[in-house]
């Protein structure tokens, strides 16, 4: 039996995106018990010419959100990234995986040959729904949530692999 387009996309970022908000649950009480605005987190960076902490978590939302609906055949929703808090970042996810849980399955599977056409400041890419979902959107989900876990690690939150997994 083939996996579906649907089965390795939409549940794969529901549960991600659910391990990032308990990520930032934890960070909060990691800040909380040292008496220190979780704030301090938002611009971490490993590098200085890397991204904030809080672009990690905005970016991660819109590969998944323009995944979903690039593979259903409809228009990427515009979302501002004006996120300022843990409140605001934690929105953001749970917004992103409304939005995941919003397709049925018949909307994505069968979009393994549906062409995505993309506009980077790198040019146009071009790829089959299979190929962008394999080679583009995941790998890109799995760095910036990677980069936004090594972050807090970094900065003394107590994650491990589990956490990164997920139960």
């Amino acid at each position: 039996m083939s996996l579906s387009m649907h089965a390795a996309s939409a549940p794969v970022f529901t549960r991600m995106l659910g391990n990032a908000l308990l990520w930032l649950d934890k960070a909060q009480a990691h800040a909380e018990a040292r008496k220190f605005d979780s704030a301090n987190y938002l611009g971490l960076r490993l590098a200085p010419d890397m991204l904030p902490f809080t672009r990690q978590i905005q970016i991660a939302s819109d590969a998944v959100k323009g995944c979903m609906a690039r593979l259903a055949g409809v228009e990427v929703p515009k979302w501002d990234d004006n996120e300022a808090t843990f409140d605001d970042l934690r929105a953001r996810i749970r917004r992103t995986i409304d939005y995941v849980q919003g397709f049925a399955s018949a909307q994505i599977d069968g979009s393994e040959g549906r062409e995505i056409v993309m506009q980077m400041r790198v040019g146009e890419l071009r790829f089959t729904g299979e190929d962008y979902l394999r080679h583009f959107v995941l790998p890109n989900l799995y760095f910036h949530l990677t980069t936004t876990y090594a972050l807090l690690r970094h900065a003394g939150v107590e994650l491990g692999k589990r956490d990164f997994l997920g139960g």
